[in-house]
């Protein structure tokens, strides 16, 4: 069986990084997903946005590349946030009980804190 491949885009802001997804999050996309996000926090952004509108499937190995990447952040002092996400991303991130340790935007493009907004949650530790 052939799987998908992940195509990964990267737009640089003034606070933030926009990391765009476009495929399947799996065994063997995930390490590129890592490597594009640490290469973000590597220029010290607030914020990187994983704008995964064009997401398709993410399966466990995904899921806890999110939850390494978002202590990554964390531990860079910057927030990871994930946005776009449609309606099976959010079913998979509430069933698996992580959707609440992610901070979650509506759009990749709007605006956000400058710092980590006490209203929403911390990143997982």
């Amino acid at each position: 069986m052939a799987h998908q491949k992940l195509d990964i885009s990267v737009h640089r802001e003034a606070n933030e990084t926009i990391v765009a997804l476009t495929g399947e999050i799996d065994l063997h996309t995930a390490p590129r997903l890592s490597a594009a996000v640490d290469a973000a926090l590597a220029e010290d952004p607030v914020r990187v946005v994983l704008d995964m509108g064009g997401v398709t499937f993410c399966d466990s190995r995904g899921l806890g590349t999110l939850v390494i990447l978002a202590r990554a952040a964390a531990r860079s002092r910057a927030v990871l946030v994930l946005a776009n996400l449609g309606d099976f991303l959010r079913r998979l991130l509430a069933v698996s009980g992580i959707g609440e340790h992610f901070v979650i935007r509506d759009n990749a493009s709007e605006p956000g804190p400058e710092g980590h907004d006490p209203s929403t949650p911390e990143p997982p530790r």
